[in-house]
This record gives structure tokens, sequence and C-alpha cells, in this order.
């Protein structure tokens, strides 16, 4: 492939990239934006790899076909480090972010192997406590905004403390936010924790295995509030850092900002996640509000 060629192909999987991220991830699309122009690149590559890893098992008519696409990934990562060249937009963009800015493989490995712990998972197979679940949004939202920092080429341990915090809360509430969307797939609530739904009398036992039933809404919303209101103490903690992050991470812990919206909407909804007001503008409120207050917290420097 000639050098012209060759760049005209990589502007192509960048341009695919941020395509991917303003069909599927629109909030953080909006984000990535207010990112300053040598972030992102980068930022757009990372983001639609997690479209992609995260959409695997959506898109597939049958779980099997989803958790081989996951273990493409898982391969061509290993691929992308070896310096081969692999025929997907996607890949093709990430692995020159890559290669300018030395991301750590062990991030991106940890992303693609907890989503494939998750597909393996039996539809009765319930975690236990919040922690696992806080554990799973470290290792696919938090691992994210690592590697962004990274390709920024910012070394702080307050960012990445930040980093951790918002991604555990961002996870969690897009999980609470998906309840209907995988109550439908499963027809219980496989994200809700064992623990959760015993205390609010959502698990049951049936043939020796536990389910989570939707008995009562107001139980349900009662799990949802529990749920979020730990996703609410991680935005704190990252906000209580904000003195001691550098000026140049804030624009990619930015993210937080989406996070609080979610969180304000379900506040707003009574932690009702069936409430069709979440399903509304972007993350349950209206697109214009929402990006004024992008726009503000870019301006003010804060997330």
């Amino acid at each position: 492939m000639s050098g012209a060629s060759a760049a005209s192909s990589l502007r192509s999987a960048f341009s695919y990239c941020v395509q991917q991220v303003r069909n599927y991830d629109y909030h953080h699309y909006l984000c990535l934006l207010e990112l300053p122009p040598h972030f992102r690149k980068a930022a757009f590559a990372l983001r639609a790899f997690n479209v992609e890893t995260a959409r695997a098992m959506d898109v597939a008519s049958d779980p099997r076909i989803g958790l081989m696409r996951l273990v493409w990934w898982q391969e061509a990562i290993d691929k992308m480090y070896a310096e081969k060249l692999i025929e997907h937009p996607t890949a093709q963009a990430l692995s020159s972010v890559i290669c300018e800015n030395k991301i750590s493989k062990g991030w991106l490995k940890r992303s693609v192997e907890a989503r494939i712990n998750d597909a393996r998972r039996e539809v009765t197979d319930i975690p236990e406590t919040i922690e696992e679940l806080e554990k799973y949004a470290e290792d696919t939202v938090s691992t994210i905004l690592y590697m962004t920092l990274q390709a920024g080429g910012i070394r702080s341990t307050a960012a990445d403390h930040a980093a951790s915090h918002i991604g555990k809360a961002s996870g969690l509430l897009l999980l609470l936010k998906s309840l209907p969307y995988h109550a439908s797939r499963n027809r219980h609530f496989s994200y809700i924790p064992a623990k959760v739904a015993a205390k609010h009398g959502l698990l049951v036992k049936e043939g020796g295995r536990s389910e989570i039933h939707l008995d009562s809404r107001e139980r349900l919303c009662d799990a949802v509030f529990e749920m979020a209101s730990v996703a609410n103490i991680h935005l704190q903690k990252a906000r209580q850092l904000a003195g001691t992050v550098p000026a140049e991470a804030r624009p990619v812990l930015l993210q937080a900002v989406p996070a609080q919206v979610l969180l304000d909407s379900l506040s707003r909804v009574q932690f009702d996640v069936f409430d069709p007001r979440l399903s509304r503008g972007v993350l349950g409120t209206s697109p214009l509000w929402y990006q004024l207050k992008l726009k503000w917290h870019s301006w003010m420097g804060k997330y």
C-alpha cells in the first residue's frame, strides 16, 4: 500500500470511529468534542473500541456469535501490539493510536476480558454484591479514561483516581438504565446484585436457583436507588479530587457530566427505570440543556 493510500485509509478509519461513537454513544460523543484537538483522535478510537465490544452481544443473533466477536477483539489486541495489519477500521485507528501513544496493553485486554466473562455468565448467574458490578464498571469504563489520559501524556495519580470513580459511577448508572432492555431479553434483572435484590424483596428462589422477579415496582425503585446512591458517592469522591487534578486532565474527566445528568434524570422519575422519560433526549434530558451543561463545565474547567 502506498503512503498516500495508507494515509487515506487511516483517515477513513478515524472517520468511521467518530461516526460509530456519534451513532451509538452520543452523550460521550459530545464530551469528546470538548477535548483539545490533539486528544481527539486517540479518544475517539478508544471510545469506538468500547462501542464495538459493548455492542458485540447486543447485535448478535446468537449469543455464541457475540462471544466469538469479543474473542476476535481479544486476539486483535495481540495483533495490534505485534504491528500486524487488521482489516477493520476501528482496529486500524486503534493500532495507530497504540503506535503513537504507547497505550498500555493491559488496560485494553482487561476491558475485553471483563466483557467476555460477562458474556459467559448464565442468565441466572446473578452478581452477589454491588462491588462485583463496580469492578465490572472499572474494567470496562474506567480503563477507557485511563487510556485517554495516557494518550494525552498525562501522568497523574489524582487524575487516575478521579477517572476510576467516574468510570465506576458511569458504568453503574448505565447498567441501571439498561435494566428494562436486559429484562426484555432475559426476563429477569441480571444486573441487580443478589444482596440488594434480597434486601428489597426481589429475589425469588425457584427450583434450587435464584431469580429476580418484578413483584413490586416500588421495591425495584428502592433497589435502583440504593445502587444509584453508590454511583453518587463515586461522583462526589471524583469531585473531591478536583483540586489536585491537573488542568489538562479535566477535559477527559468531563465524562462525569453525563453520569450526573443520568443520575439527576433517575431522581426525577423516582428511580423508576421503566419510566419512558429516561429514553427521551440525551439521558432523559433535552439535548440543548445537555450541551449547555457540558459547555459550562468545559468553560469553567470543572467536571
